[in-house]
């Protein structure tokens, strides 16, 4: 089966290798087979880990020092298989969808040279078995997604968020670099196993952080790698470069959004939950950061007229559900809600890319309406994917999402209460953005341009809407199993509960409190986005500066531009002026010179070149001379 292991993510590597030495017109048939050949690979591996069978080994040795072996390694588990499944399908909807969407770009080759690596990338971070190949899964997908935002390399607004996502995810990535090199200093092995293995016995150990105060080791390592995951699944406070990276082609949108980098912070967590099990401290700290992001953000969501950008502030709402999770010990819940919301959050990207296509390229909602007659295929996906993730019973988002609140109202860790609090308000506030954008987009009068009418998208693009509607529907059924059940048992502890049925299951979503808010949310967007337009600016003016905070992202923007950004240039500018015109020039260059000039102008005085002085000179000499001679 090793073959097999490695042409899961050799093969996409392969595809982008050969497109980007190809011309354009075999740039998508090698993409898209390298990762069929991909997705198939991980659906016979799955079907190989469900019949009882598992791998966790090196396949390469590429240095080793001293005791220490560093290495290509695989571990193959129920969790393992599960993210090499989803990534591997949406990546493959993804690159036949952009066949379609990037017909007429320049850059069409290159793309999916991109967009193939990238999947490589991704999946050597979920199927390593070691800290190290973690690591470079971690910074391979960080520069990929670094050259997709910025794919079109001639707007400034798409450097700049290339490079706003860049940088933010190296703040996180030095916290989970720090996380890496402790566990290493620790437990002298960056095998997942062995650390593992050892971590109760290291459950007490203190370090000092700071001199004379001692911390918990575990709590330390802990919170140091969520700061990673902070970064790379954009929570609070480092979700800033999310949003922006909308700059880049809606397909990439949907990878980077729905299955793939967003999400390896919640699979990293979930995979260290043995560590946090033993960390109480940190766990909270998880739960409360994951709270506040999925109800801060989704307010956001609700003030965005571009249809990406609802749909990006929905996914930092939703990795916040996924956080909250994974901080209340739910790791099987995180990740069935991972899994859910890849297919729906995928179903939502694309069919907004299906809109902006049709529309010229417009993304403002407010040029939107009447859509539904023009375009029944996105529609109808679209109202899936939306009803999917309000969270309605009997859709996959139904299933994942109360699994998560219920788990989070049951949980021990401190600060649950605040959390339930926050994820269960998100519910209403979920809903309303979503059908918001429903409305906005395809319901109520026509407010595009009616010289170029609008037409539904080719077939390249309306059967991957198709294909992943189906399982943002059916997703959901295999709760029982994957969250109450034993499905997880070789990898995450299972989340405590009882499941008495799929119907049993559906039937108490329906006498819930989150069913209720989930359709009083929809009943607020039908009402103020369809019924009584008037309404919404007239609440925006009442709430004043309430509004004005939310809509402008709670300032993050502008703080962090002023504290880092204007802070470095601060500095900078202080280094030019200290050391570069004070010091360099001032002293060093331009001093030597003034020190030189200066004995130059000395010397030049006893260097008259008239002969009376020098043999005036040569007198008061040879006078000294004699009187030192005579005194001693």
């Amino acid at each position: 089966m090793k073959t097999v292991y490695l042409l899961v993510p050799f093969a996409p590597l392969v595809g982008a290798i050969i497109a980007g030495l190809l011309g354009r017109a075999g740039a998508h048939r090698v993409t898209i087979l390298s990762v069929l050949i991909s997705f198939l690979a991980s659906c016979w591996i799955f079907s190989d880990v469900l019949a009882g069978n598992s791998f966790n080994g090196s396949v390469y040795t590429f240095l080793t020092s001293g005791g220490t072996r560093f290495e290509i390694g695989f571990l193959i588990d129920r969790l393992t298989v599960l993210m090499m499944v989803v990534v591997t399908f949406v990546s493959l909807m993804v690159h036949i969808y952009t066949i379609g969407y990037m017909a007429d770009d320049p850059g069409y080759q290159r793309f999916f040279s991109y967009i193939s690596l990238f999947t490589f990338s991704m999946l050597m971070l979920v199927m390593a078995n070691n800290f190290l190949q973690l690591f470079f899964g971690w910074e391979a997908v960080g520069l990929v997604s670094y050259l997709l935002i910025g794919f079109w390399y001639t707007r400034e607004s798409a450097i700049y968020a290339a490079l706003k996502a860049f940088l933010v995810n190296r703040v996180g990535d030095f916290g989970f670099l720090l996380g890496i090199a402790l566990i290493f200093a620790h437990f002298g092995s960056l095998d997942y196993a062995v650390v593992f293995r050892e971590v109760g016995s290291l459950s007490s150990k203190t370090i000092e952080v700071i001199p004379g105060v001692p911390w918990i080791l575990i709590s330390v390592i802990c919170i140091l790698l969520f700061v990673g995951a902070m970064g790379k699944s954009a929570q609070f406070p480092l979700h800033v470069w999310l949003p922006d990276s909308m700059e880049g082609p809606t397909p990439i949108s949907a990878l980077i959004h729905a299955a793939t980098m967003v999400t390896a912070g919640i699979f990293m967590v979930a995979r260290m939950s043995p560590l946090y099990e033993q960390s109480q401290t940190a766990r909270s700290v998880v739960l409360v950061i994951g709270a506040i992001t999925a109800l801060s953000m989704a307010l956001v969501a609700l003030t965005q007229y571009d249809i990406k950008r609802v749909i990006a502030y929905s996914t930092l709402s939703q990795l916040g559900y996924m956080t909250a999770a994974l901080g209340a010990s739910a790791y099987s819940a995180a990740i069935f809600h991972l899994m859910t919301h890849a297919f729906f959050k995928a179903v939502l990207f694309l069919a907004a890319g299906s809109v902006i296509i049709a529309l010229h390229h417009e993304q403002d909602m407010r040029r939107m309406g009447g859509l539904k007659s023009y375009m029944p295929w996105t529609y109808w996906t679209l109202l899936i994917g939306a009803i999917s993730s309000a969270g309605i019973p009997g859709f996959a988002g139904f299933f994942s999402k109360d699994a998560i609140i219920e788990a989070v109202r049951e949980s021990a860790t401190p600060g649950h209460l605040f959390a339930y609090v926050c994820v269960v308000a998100c519910v209403f506030v979920t809903a309303t953005y979503t059908f918001r954008m429903l409305f906005m987009a395809f319901h109520g009068r026509e407010r595009f341009d009616a010289a170029h009418p609008p037409h539904e998208s080719p077939a390249v693009v309306t059967i991957p809407l198709v294909l992943l509607a189906i399982p943002s529907v059916a997703a959901g059924w295999v709760v029982g199993d994957v969250v109450y059940g034993d499905f997880f048992s070789d990898a995450l502890p299972r989340v405590e509960g009882e499941f008495h049925g799929l119907l049993a299951f559906m039937a108490r979503g329906f006498v819930a409190l989150p069913f209720w808010l989930a359709l009083a949310g929809i009943a607020t967007a039908w009402y103020l986005y369809s019924k009584r337009t008037d309404l919404p600016k007239r609440i925006a003016i009442a709430l004043g500066p309430l509004y004005a905070l939310v809509e402008r992202k709670y300032g993050f923007d502008e703080l962090y531009a002023w504290l880092f950004a204007g802070g470095a240039r601060a500095i900078g500018k202080g280094f030019w002026r200290g050391g570069d015109l004070a010091i360099i020039d001032g002293v060093l260059v331009n001093g030597s010179a003034r020190l030189t000039g200066w004995f130059s102008g000395v010397v030049s005085l006893l260097q008259s070149g008239m002969i009376y002085r020098y043999a005036s000179v040569m007198l008061t000499g040879v006078v000294i001379l004699a009187l030192w001679f005579l005194k001693n």
